[in-house]
């Protein structure tokens, strides 16, 4: 009995991780996401490709592969491509590498297509530029430009969707700048499963790096991110790629933070600071200007503090409320810190300070939407804490950082020079700092108390 033709047969991933499973189930058994298992098909020939063979290529897809000797091979020199926009060669380590792929993510409407074009429109002066879109069409994309006072000077343009079809005009073009806005738009023939899907997102980025390595093109990938803020598809886009940027900003505010989080070729955690305004992007050159407020007059709960961002030492200030709790259970609220770091605070500072705040509430805020991951904070978020708890307000010109250990020590923090040199430059006149951080020369205009403990740094004040 004649049949019609079969469905491949299908295996099933976890969207969320990747991972292989042998079965559909409403929660993945690898990272415990819930109904993020999805089936894919198996690949499938392509039409203009010919039969698939074997498999999908490597990420640097060589057609031949030899054992060379690492003592025999020379390093190249790598020349730096410059963007035009200071804030963004910072975050790239100095600007674009040739054959570099670097994936730029960040909520909807954030600015991404934004930074991207006004990067073209400088770049497009001394290189050949391709800008790939697969979210909005030429004319969109004409208008966008136009508002932002883009002239599209030395910029191609190209609307597809088909990644076979893109890399087949982009080997025929040859830029030195590749723009794919977004990868979750692509698609290649190879798979049945619709675009931004596990399989496709993977499949397709592989093709772009291959491109990208092969040409020695410098390729921008635009991503989506999910609800949680990370980065949509699998995990292995992240590790495919060469650079990860995060793009940032809180809902009302007009800043912009492009951070890095992956860098094989500069350092990770470097920040770059721009403006939204109504022609786009304006690079921030002193961010530690718009982080601190600069009151008129002491008040509690406020200091500032010195937070390093990959090389670059930024001032911000740490702002802390203590009131009495009507609740049975006191909140402990941070904005821009981890929230189990200020508990465990607040009980060294019980312990060994003295200081109890069993029915206060507690809540503290990094001003200007920064977020601090670093152990610095520690010792400003403790004296800030305490400022507000006593009514007592801290002198506008006092900085303070420094991690606090459970034991009651304050530990010195890398880059401790620089920090102070940088709060120096900015009108700081006193700073409270873990001892093994103070220079033996001094920072001149700058009055250091050097402190081991945290009741020494609490009598400081």
């Amino acid at each position: 009995m004649a049949t019609g033709p079969q469905k491949p047969r299908g295996a099933y991933v976890c969207n969320a991780c990747g991972a292989a499973q042998p079965k559909w189930s409403g929660q993945c058994a690898d990272c415990g996401a819930w109904n993020s298992v999805e089936e894919i098909a198996r690949p499938i020939a392509s039409a203009h490709r010919g039969a698939f063979r074997g498999g999908f290529a490597g990420a640097v897809g060589a057609a031949e592969s030899e054992i060379q000797s690492l003592a025999d091979l020379k390093p190249e020199e790598r020349v730096r491509i410059g963007t035009g926009i200071g804030e963004l060669d910072r975050v790239l380590g100095g600007g674009l590498v040739n054959g570099s792929v670097v994936l730029l993510g960040g909520d909807p409407g954030i600015g991404k297509s934004t930074l991207l074009l006004q990067a073209c429109e400088s770049l497009g002066a001394s290189q050949s530029v391709l800008y790939v879109t697969g979210e909005e069409s030429p004319q969109q994309i004409g208008l966008h430009a136009r508002r932002l006072g883009v002239t599209g000077t030395g910029v191609r343009l190209l609307a597809e969707t088909c990644v076979e079809r893109v890399l087949a005009l982009a080997e025929r073009e040859s830029p030195r700048v590749m723009v794919v806005d977004s990868i979750q738009t692509l698609y290649t023939d190879l798979l049945p499963s619709a675009p931004g899907s596990v399989s496709q997102v993977r499949e397709t980025a592989a093709q772009l790096v291959r491109f990208a390595k092969r040409a020695d093109t410098a390729v921008f990938l635009v991503g989506h991110v999910t609800k949680e803020g990370a980065l949509a598809g699998p995990r292995v886009l992240e590790h495919m790629v060469d650079t990860v940027l995060y793009f940032e900003g809180e809902a009302g505010s007009p800043f912009r933070l492009v951070r890095a989080i992956k860098n094989r070729f500069g350092a990770v955690n470097e920040l770059g600071v721009f403006h939204m305004g109504d022609r786009g992007l304006r690079e921030v050159k002193n961010p530690s200007a718009i982080f601190l407020s600069r009151h008129d007059e002491p008040v509690p709960g406020s200091l500032v503090m010195v937070t390093r961002e990959g090389t670059r030492p930024m001032l911000v200030e740490v702002q802390a409320l203590v009131d009495e709790s009507p609740l049975a259970n006191p909140r402990r609220v941070a904005l821009g810190l981890d929230q189990n770091r200020l508990s465990m605070l607040l009980a060294v500072l019980h312990r060994h300070g003295g200081v109890g705040m069993f029915n206060q509430d507690v809540f503290v805020n990094v001003v200007g939407g920064v977020r601090i991951g670093e152990t610095a904070a520690d010792l400003p978020v403790v004296l800030a804490v305490l400022s507000s708890y006593r009514d007592r307000p801290l002198p506008l010109d006092l900085m303070a950082f420094g991690e606090v250990g459970l034991s009651g020590e304050v530990r010195p923090v890398p880059a401790g020079p620089d920090r102070l040199r940088e709060a120096a430059k900015h009108g700081i006149r006193r700073a409270i700092v873990p001892a093994g951080n103070v220079p033996k020369e001094g920072v001149e205009g700058l009055d250091i108390l050097a402190v081991k403990t945290l009741a020494a740094a609490i009598d400081g004040v």
